[in-house]
């Protein structure tokens, strides 16, 4: 009886993938929200102004667009509207939120899905993913969509930066979905 109750548990599951990808791609992005927000104020301190001129206007606009800022602004002119400044800067935490728990939702899937390798590793799984969306997302798609600059033209710190962070966002993402998948 234990042993066809152990089966049961074992059984793939695309709700559970569904549910616990979208769960932990939440998590991962609060997680990386977080280290970006640490890594910025760091930064900030640790340049006490000794940075270059450039970095610290750059630092300094309040006009300046990030992606997430770019990507809202291409959106919401895809439906037929224009966004002013100010709600650009309003919507971009939403479009990163949401396409992170959406990432985190096909990671779920394949996870739930995939081979087993990736579903029992979660931490390692998870790197490797947050890996793929950095090169994928940050390094090629966001400058093919004139999201940013090429990142050819990116110093190597924006890069270090970019790394860093979708690593913090996928090992968070892997280890929370396998808990919420657990508890599923």
């Amino acid at each position: 009886m234990f042993r066809s109750l152990k089966r049961l548990g074992r059984r793939r599951s695309l709700r559970r993938g569904i549910l616990a990808g979208l769960a932990g791609g939440l998590a991962g992005t609060v997680a990386m929200t977080q280290f970006q927000n640490g890594w910025n104020k760091l930064s900030q301190s640790s340049s006490n102004g000794s940075g270059s001129q450039s970095d610290k206007s750059e630092r300094s606009d309040p006009e300046k667009e990030d992606a997430t800022m770019k990507a809202a602004g291409k959106l919401a002119e895809a439906a037929g509207y224009s966004l002013p400044h100010q709600t650009k800067k309003k919507a971009g935490p939403l479009v990163h939120y949401t396409f992170g728990t959406a990432m985190g939702l096909l990671y779920g899937i394949a996870a739930e899905m995939g081979p087993r390798a990736v579903k029992r590793h979660s931490l390692l799984s998870g790197l490797g993913f947050g890996g793929a969306v950095f090169v994928l997302g940050d390094e090629i798609a966001v400058p093919r969509l004139g999201l940013s600059a090429p990142a050819r033209e990116a110093p190597l710190s924006s890069h270090l930066y970019g790394a860093a962070s979708h690593l913090v966002y996928g090992a968070t993402t892997g280890v929370v979905r396998q808990a919420v998948a657990r508890l599923l």
